[in-house]
C-alpha cells in the first residue's frame, strides 16, 4: 500500500475515534438531564429506557462515571417502586465507583440519599452514621447546596431522636449555609426547608403559636405558590393542622382541598395519604362520621400503595374507630398485625442497610488488596529484569537483591501460613453462625407456627410450653451468633446492637463510647462487653418494664467500666435468685478477672457494674 494513502487512513481513523468521543461526551450529559426529568416527573418507563441508554455509552467508552449513573438510575427506579432496600443497594454501589474516581460530589449526594432512606426506614443511628459521612466529602468542596440537606436531615433525625437542642443547632447550620448558595432558587429552597423543620419541632412540642411563626415565614415568600407548589402545600398544611389544634377553624377544609388538588396535580401520592389523615381527624371532631370515613379509605388507599406505613397505621386506626361491631374489629385486628409487621420489617430493613454497607466495604477492602498485591507483583517483576540486565557488572548489587528476595519471600510465606490459620478461624466462626441462623429461621419460625396453631385450637396450656421452648431455641441461635470486631468495628457493633433494640418506648441512650480508644482493648475483652451488654439489654426488655436505659463506657488507670442504669421495676437482690442469663453474665465477667456488681430496689431500677482490666 502507498505510504501516503496508509497515514490518511490513520489520520482520518483518529478523527473518526475523537469524534466518537466528542458525540459520547455530548450524549452523556444530554441523557443525564432527561433521566433526572424522567425521575421527577415519576415516569418510571422512561427512567428505564435512559438508564439503558447510560449503561450502552459506559460499554463504549468505558467511563467510570457512567457507570455510577447507572446504579445511581437504577436507584431513583426503586425509589419510584417503593424498593427502598434494592435503591440503597445501587446507591451504595455507585458511591463505590465514585470513591474510586475521587468525585467527591457524587460520592456526598448518594451518601445522602442513602441517609434519607435510612431515616424514612426509622434507622436513626444508620442516618446519622452515612450524613456524617458525607459530610466529609462536601464540607471539602463547600458544596452548599447538599450540606444545606444534610444538616437538614440531621436534623430530623435529631428531633425523631428526642435531641431537640441538636435539632435546632442543626437547623441554624442548614440556614447559614444555604445562604450561601449562589441559585436563587436553591437558596430560597433551603430557607423554606428550614422555616418548614423549625415549625414542625415546636409542633411535635404542642408548641403550636410557635409553630405557625415558622410556617407564616415560609408562606410570605414571594410568589411561592407558582414558584414552588409543593413546599407552598407542604407549609399550608402545616399551618392549617397548627391552627386546628388551636381552634381556628377558618376554612380549614378549603385549605386541606388546596393542598390536595396541589399535590394530585404533581403525583404526590405518598403525602396526599398525611393530607386524608387531618381531614379525617376534621370530621371525626365535628362527627361527621360519614365524610371522615371517606377520607380514612382515601389515606389508607395512597398509604397502602406509597408505602406510607405511618399514615397506614393511623387509616387503620381510624377506621377501627369510625366503624361498628365487626367490621370495626376487623379493622382493629389488621391494625394490629400490621403494626407488629412494620416493626420487624423495619428492623430487617436496618439490618439490610447495615449488611450492605458491610459488604461493600469488605469488598472495597478486598479490592485495594488486591491492587495492592498487583502492584507488588509488579514491582518484584522490574526489580527481577533490573538485575537481569546489570548481571555480572554490578554481581555485589545482585546479591543483595538476592538476599531481599529471600528475605520477602520468607515474609510471604509467613503471611501465607497466617492468612491460611485465620480462614480456619473463620471457617469455624461461620459454622456457628450458620447453626445460630437455621436454629432462628428454621427451627424457631416452625415453632412460632405450631405455637399459632395450638393457640387457635384452645390448647392453651401446650402453647405456652412451647413458647418456653421457642424462647430456649432463639436464645441459644443468640450466644451461637459470632461478634467479629475485625470486620465491624466495635464501636460501630456497639450502636448497631442499640438500634436494634431502640424504640420509641424504649430510650436508650450511650455515653463514653466515642471517647475510648478501642484499638487498645483486647478482643476478648471487647466481645465480653458486648455479651454482657446485649444481656442486659434483652433482661431489662424481659423482665423490668424499663422506657429508658443509660449506658455509659469509660477507663480509668487500666480498667474498662461498664456502667447500665434502667428505670425499671427493678427486684429484691437480696431474696431473689439470679436466673441463668445473670449467671452467664458473671461466669463471663469473672472469666477475664473482671467484677459485676448489681444493684436494685423494687420499683427504684437496676444498676449493674461491670470492670475488668484493659487487656485480659
Amino acid at each position: 500500500m502507498n505510504k501516503r494513502i496508509y497515514f490518511l487512513l490513520i489520520f482520518f481513523t483518529i478523527l473518526n475515534l475523537k469524534g466518537q468521543e466528542d458525540l459520547i461526551e455530548f450524549n452523556k450529559d444530554e441523557i443525564i438531564q432527561e433521566g433526572r426529568r424522567a425521575f421527577f416527573s415519576k415516569n418510571l418507563p422512561e427512567l428505564i429506557k435512559i438508564t439503558n441508554k447510560i449503561n450502552s455509552l459506559y460499554l463504549i467508552g468505558n467511563d467510570s462515571t457512567l457507570l455510577a449513573k447507572v446504579f445511581h438510575f437504577r436507584a431513583l427506579q426503586n425509589k419510584l417502586t417503593y424498593s427502598n432496600d434494592s435503591a440503597f443497594y445501587n446507591y451504595q454501589k455507585s458511591t463505590k465507583v465514585s470513591k474510586l474516581i475521587n468525585d467527591s460530589l457524587a460520592v456526598g449526594r448518594r451518601l445522602l440519599s442513602m441517609a434519607v432512606l435510612q431515616r424514612n426506614a426509622k434507622d436513626y443511628l444508620g442516618s446519622e452514621i452515612s450524613s456524617i459521612e458525607a459530610l466529609k466529602y462536601l464540607e471539602s468542596i463547600k458544596s452548599h447546596v447538599y450540606l444545606e440537606s444534610l444538616y437538614n436531615n440531621l436534623g430530623l433525625v435529631s428531633k425523631e431522636l428526642d435531641k431537640d437542642k441538636e435539632a435546632i443547632k442543626y437547623y441554624k447550620l442548614a440556614y447559614s449555609v444555604s445562604v450561601l448558595i449562589k441559585n436563587k432558587a436553591r437558596q430560597e429552597l433551603g430557607n423554606l426547608r428550614v422555616y418548614n423543620n423549625l415549625g414542625l419541632l415546636h409542633q411535635k412540642r404542642d408548641e403550636h403559636k410557635k409553630a405557625i411563626e415558622y410556617f407564616s415565614k415560609g408562606l410570605k415568600f414571594d410568589s411561592l405558590k407558582i414558584k414552588y407548589p409543593l413546599q407552598y402545600a407542604l407549609l399550608l398544611e402545616n399551618i392549617t393542622f397548627s391552627q386546628f389544634e388551636l381552634g381556628q377553624n377558618d376554612n380549614i377544609l378549603n385549605r386541606y382541598e388546596e393542598v390536595i388538588s396541589i399535590r394530585g396535580k404533581h403525583k404526590e401520592e405518598y403525602e396526599l395519604a398525611t393530607t386524608h389523615i387531618n381531614i379525617c381527624n376534621y370530621y371525626k371532631r365535628k362527627r361527621d362520621f360519614n365524610r371522615a370515613t371517606f377520607h380514612a379509605n382515601e389515606a389508607f388507599k395512597y398509604a397502602r400503595k406509597t408505602h406510607n406505613n405511618d399514615r397506614w397505621l393511623a387509616a387503620l386506626e381510624n377506621l377501627s374507630y369510625l366503624k361498628e361491631g365487626e367490621e370495626s374489629r376487623r379493622y382493629l385486628k389488621d391494625y394490629i398485625v400490621l403494626n407488629d409487621s412494620l416493626i420487624q420489617q423495619e428492623r430487617q430493613l436496618k439490618n439490610q442497610f447495615a449488611k450492605i454497607r458491610y459488604e461493600t466495604d469488605k469488598k472495597e477492602k478486598e479490592n485495594e488488596e488486591l491492587k495492592l498485591e498487583n502492584e507488588k507483583t509488579q514491582a518484584e517483576a522490574e526489580a527481577q529484569k533490573q538485575r537481569a540486565t546489570i548481571g555480572l557488572l554490578l554481581s555485589g548489587i545482585s546479591i543483595m537483591f538476592l538476599l531481599s528476595s529471600i528475605s520477602f519471600f520468607r515474609f510471604r510465606r509467613k503471611k501465607l501460613l497466617f492468612l491460611a490459620q485465620l480462614q480456619k478461624v473463620e471457617a469455624r466462626e461461620e459454622e456457628r453462625r450458620q447453626i445460630a441462623k437455621s436454629l432462628h429461621d428454621e427451627v424457631a419460625g416452625d415453632l412460632r407456627l405450631l405455637h399459632r396453631k395450638l393457640e387457635k385450637s384452645q390448647l392453651v396450656e401446650e402453647a405456652q410450653k412451647l413458647e418456653l421452648v421457642k424462647d430456649n431455641v432463639r436464645n441459644l441461635s443468640h450466644q451461637l451468633s459470632s461478634v467479629s470486631f475485625e470486620e465491624v468495628p466495635f464501636r460501630d457493633q456497639i450502636l448497631n446492637l442499640v438500634s436494634d433494640y431502640f424504640s420509641p418506648q424504649f430510650i436508650i441512650k450511650v455515653n463514653g463510647l466515642k471517647e475510648i480508644d478501642w484499638s487498645e482493648a483486647n478482643k476478648s475483652i471487647k466481645r465480653m462487653l458486648y455479651l454482657s451488654l446485649r444481656e442486659c439489654i434483652q433482661n431489662c426488655q424481659k423482665y423490668a418494664d424499663a422506657s429508658k436505659m443509660t449506658i455509659s463506657f469509660s477507663i480509668n488507670k487500666k480498667t474498662v467500666f461498664l456502667d447500665v442504669v434502667d428505670n425499671g421495676k427493678g427486684f429484691d437482690t437480696t431474696t431473689q435468685k439470679k436466673g441463668i442469663g445473670l449467671l452467664n453474665l458473671q461466669e463471663r465477667v469473672q472469666e477475664l478477672n473482671g467484677t459485676l456488681t448489681i444493684e436494685s430496689e423494687v420499683g427504684k431500677g437496676t444498676h449493674i457494674i461491670i470492670q475488668t482490666p484493659l487487656n485480659a
